[in-house]
């Protein structure tokens, strides 16, 4: 597993770049300059459609997501916000412009999801994480999940995402983050506050349950906006 990260990595590198050579004056190529032909460093991870790696590993689905959800997630690895160091790399010389390019272009990718994740939760965990995915827990103020990223957990417009498809080691280590304050969001950072309400044994109950949870057969339906349970800084009033 080591060993394949590690290719992935070294490849990441090198085709960047692909990716950080638009706008500049380059030898006549000899591939289409095209988004899907500079997009080739971003498959190396994401999929070669945005799809993402699958539930065995970390890599998460980024087609179909809200262009506004990607272009700010991209200009958070660019300004520093986000701290993982591939995408810190790739993305930090891009301007905006470009990176509202790449984020139209992955909201209007709709590859069919990966099969889910066949996690082992016991029988609380599965109730916990179902409970706080649909339901919420008012004792401890946490709303449910679906409140935000929608009923049927395929995001919001405009800028919510889908928590369908994305691998179980991935968001507990996003939520994870959000608690310790290694993630940050746009002020006010409503999943800062909702992660530091959250245990670790409720962190991994919603992961398991999510990731076990079967994709929508409408791979592109994001509900429409709605007032949220907590102020969020990338999301409208």
């Amino acid at each position: 597993m080591r060993s394949r990260a590690a290719l992935r990595i070294a490849l990441t590198f090198v085709a960047c770049i692909a990716l950080t050579t638009h706008g500049r004056a380059q030898p006549t190529p000899t591939l289409a300059d095209t988004m899907q032909q500079r997009m080739a460093a971003c498959g190396i991870c994401h999929g070669e459609q945005g799809e993402g790696r699958g539930a065995a590993e970390y890599y998460p689905r980024i087609s179909g997501k809200p262009a506004d959800y990607l272009f700010t997630q991209l200009q958070h690895f660019r300004d520093g916000r986000r701290k993982y160091p591939q995408m810190v790399y790739l993305m930090r010389y891009m301007d905006d412009r470009y990176l509202r390019e790449i984020a139209d272009y992955y909201a209007a990718l709709q590859p069919a999801h990966l099969a889910p994740a066949k996690p082992s939760p016991d029988a609380r965990e599965r109730q916990r994480g179902e409970v706080l995915v649909t339901r919420g827990d008012t004792s401890k103020s946490i709303p449910a999940c679906a409140g935000c990223h929608g009923r049927t957990l395929t995001g919001m417009a405009p800028g919510i995402p889908g928590l369908v498809g994305l691998p179980v080691d991935y968001i507990a280590a996003q939520l994870g983050a959000w608690k310790t304050g290694l993630r940050v969001a746009t002020p006010p950072d409503c999943m800062l506050t909702i992660a530091q309400r959250m245990s670790g044994s409720d962190i991994a109950a919603v992961a398991k349950w999510l990731g076990s949870q079967p994709p929508p057969a409408d791979v592109a339906k994001l509900a429409p906006p709605v007032k949220l349970p907590l102020r969020c800084g990338n999301h409208p009033a």
